[in-house]
């Protein structure tokens, strides 16, 4: 079992030595690894038409491949994920380099999670098509991989164009694992088919449990039982005390979780020295 934590960038700040502090923080406390949410852009709620987005332009994100090399840089165990980037705005060939070039300065510490988003105004200024997202994923998954693995390729789709390239270096792991997030049905379908992983979005096995046996089935058709994936339930520190947290991991193990990560977000810290704290509490109470 490995306990991350999700990096609460919306509520940190920008201060590159609060953000050395907790990285190194994290990593002396033992947690394996950091998860950090994807946005590029944020929009205005005044803008014509309203807005009805958790997320606004006043909502800091900082790039999730930059996040990661800096904090790369500062230690020396930690591991990444995305959780999750928003892969069909952003170009594939330049999300395969991006990513290859992390694993490799990492020695291997990362997961690659991605989504379709739900932000048409960011999709629209990126470029791309919010209503073609889900079949874009999947021909993006496919030729991920394909570019992690083999130094040349032809492909032509629908979307993508490359005449007898590749990129280099080739990333450590081969290839990078892919993890999926969302809960609607088509996302489950393609978890099974495509994932070598999932990322909830619920709190607790028993509120997984419908989204669980939806998964079983669908893993089902492709040969596969749960224990072919990772799973990745978030643990929300506001939720309760470490016996509520123990009985939660508890219930996700036996539903086949594998890995998690502490969110400290919405629970009322204001700065970076009260999100250490709160993981220092977590650490001590519930362990690592």
């Amino acid at each position: 079992m490995q306990i991350g934590v999700v990096f609460p960038q919306t509520e940190f700040g920008n201060d590159p030595a609060a953000l050395r502090d907790y990285a190194q923080t994290v990593e002396a406390l033992g947690f394996s690894h950091v998860l950090a949410y994807d946005h590029v852009l944020g929009a205005n709620p005044d803008r014509p038409g309203g807005w009805n987005g958790p997320y606004t332009y006043l909502t800091p994100f900082h790039e999730p491949f930059l996040l990661f090399s800096f904090m790369a840089a500062v230690t020396t165990r930690l591991s990444f994920v995305t959780g999750i980037l928003i892969l069909p705005q952003r170009q594939t060939a330049l999300v395969a380099k991006q990513a290859a070039t992390l694993d490799v300065l990492t020695g291997g510490r990362f997961r690659l999670g991605v989504g379709v988003g739900w932000n048409e105004v960011e999709y629209e200024a990126l470029g791309e098509d919010f209503h073609t997202r889900g079949r874009r994923a999947e021909a993006q998954i496919a030729l991920l991989r394909r570019l992690w693995t083999e130094p040349l390729l032809t492909v032509h789709d629908a979307w993508h164009d490359i005449s007898d390239a590749g990129i280099n270096p080739l990333p450590v792991q081969h290839p990078i694992p892919i993890w999926l997030g969302g809960h609607a049905d088509v996302v489950l379908e393609r978890v099974a088919r495509l994932g070598d992983g999932w990322l909830p979005n619920h709190r607790t096995a028993q509120d997984a449990a419908g989204a669980l046996a939806k998964l079983d089935g669908y893993l089902a058709q492709q040969g596969r039982t749960r224990g072919d994936l990772g799973i990745e339930p978030r643990l929300h520190y506001k939720d309760g005390d470490a016996a509520y947290q123990q009985r939660v991991i508890a219930d996700w193990r036996a539903a086949g979780a594998n890995y998690f990560s502490v969110n400290t977000m919405a629970c009322g810290l204001t700065t970076p020295a009260q999100h250490i704290h709160a993981l220092e509490r977590f650490a001590e109470a519930v362990g690592v």
